[in-house]
């Protein structure tokens, strides 16, 4: 389960839209939601790529992807 507020955070922090990453990782703005949302979950390349271009530590990106 994602950790909303944290991505959230993050994404505001980074200065970036939500329609640039969205695209950035290979989303479309519809289902990069639906993952922030938790309605779906994000992929291994889905992180990877938020990781790289939110530049977010593997410590921070385990309490934002794996939030229990």
């Amino acid at each position: 389960m994602t950790n909303t507020d944290l991505l959230k955070e993050k994404i505001e922090d980074s200065g970036y839209k939500m329609k640039y990453i969205a695209s950035k990782i290979g989303l479309s703005y519809q289902g990069f939601l639906n993952k922030i949302q938790n309605k779906t979950d994000f992929t291994a390349p889905e992180i990877k790529g938020l990781r790289e271009l939110l530049c977010i530590p593997a410590d921070e990106a385990e309490k934002i992807f794996f939030a229990s």
